[in-house]
């Protein structure tokens, strides 16, 4: 089968390569998925470059230990282990696993839920870390109630498109933060108010938020205290990664801005979860939330995909789509 093979760290141009590779084996409590299309993430180009330098005592010190890169999937059911209950050959399902820029891929059953059935494949392998990135910040670390005025800084990324639309599901009031560009595909994923950042700061204004969900990072700790209200939560989903210890100091720096006040503040990592894969189908199912999609690339341009996404501008996600 043809896989996108990793050498070792450093840009995506020069250790990254489309060959030629052995099919995965199938285990008891694993899924083999014929992938139709799979996504990229930040973690992605971080993993391939190595950075920040941390990430390789679990990564591998010199080489990576995975080597095909890709998380996000979307595909056909191939063959499933003796002890898999959930899913049998030629299902359509959507989930996460591990090196999923591929033709095929073996994953555990607890990481797969059934696809929705009235989006593509490619929209599919837009949602799993992502959309859960979303919904486990607003509903878990935000604790988002219906009426409450909900933020979103970064409303037109990956994230960003995922959680304005869960929010405004969730019942809150929703403002999205963009660049003048996306204003418009922000308003029509359904925020109430759209705030360009490039002419207006969201935490000078006088509004205040009851949750906020940061995936840029782009104002002070101390800044986004005065644009909350006096029991308002501040989630960070995203922040300058750095070469060294990485985000540590950021994490330090929001569990910190806690104390000594009513306010909660808390940094935020996606778990997997096959239930919460299951709600976000339920939603996509229902229309309250559609994946935004930038740019489609085929299997051998996945380098180019990655670079793309690391410039950090992008429009909701980049997929790849494998014939």
């Amino acid at each position: 089968m043809k896989a996108i093979v990793q050498d070792g760290y450093g840009a995506p141009s020069d250790v990254l390569e489309l060959r030629d590779v052995d099919m995965p084996t199938v285990d008891d409590d694993r899924v083999l998925v014929a992938v139709k299309a799979a996504s990229i993430n930040p973690l992605d180009w971080h993993l391939i470059r190595g950075t920040p330098y941390l990430v390789r005592m679990q990564a591998g010190l010199r080489n990576p230990k995975r080597t095909t890169p890709g998380a996000d999937v979307a595909g056909v059911v191939e063959a499933v282990g003796d002890s898999v209950t959930r899913f049998q050959p030629g299902d359509e399902v959507f989930g996460e696993g591990y090196g999923t820029c591929c033709e095929y891929v073996s994953i555990s059953e607890k990481g797969l839920s059934l696809k929705p059935q009235n989006v593509t494949f490619e929209q599919a392998a837009a949602v799993p870390i992502a959309a859960q990135t979303a919904l486990q910040g607003l509903r878990d670390k935000g604790q988002v109630q219906p009426g409450q005025h909900v933020l979103v800084n970064g409303a037109s990324g990956g994230v960003g498109t995922f959680a304005c639309q869960i929010a405004r599901s969730l019942g809150a009031q929703v403002t999205g933060v963009c660049s003048t560009r996306n204003v418009d595909l922000v308003r029509s994923i359904g925020a109430d108010n759209v705030i360009d950042y490039t002419s207006q700061n969201y935490t000078a204004g006088t509004d205040r938020y009851d949750v906020i969900l940061d995936t840029v990072g782009s104002e002070s700790l101390a800044a986004n205290k005065r644009a909350l209200t006096p029991n308002g939560r501040y989630v960070s989903v995203g922040a300058e990664m750095g070469n060294w210890v990485g985000p540590l100091t950021h994490i330090s720096r929001v569990l910190t801005a806690s104390v000594g006040g009513d306010q909660k503040f808390a940094p935020m990592l996606a778990t997997l979860s096959s239930e919460d894969l299951g709600t976000l189908r339920d939603m996509i199912e229902t229309g309250d939330v559609t994946p935004v999609i930038d740019r489609t690339y085929p299997l051998s341009a996945v380098p180019e995909a990655i670079q793309y996404v690391e410039r950090g501008h992008t429009r909701g996600k980049v997929v790849i789509q494998i014939s």
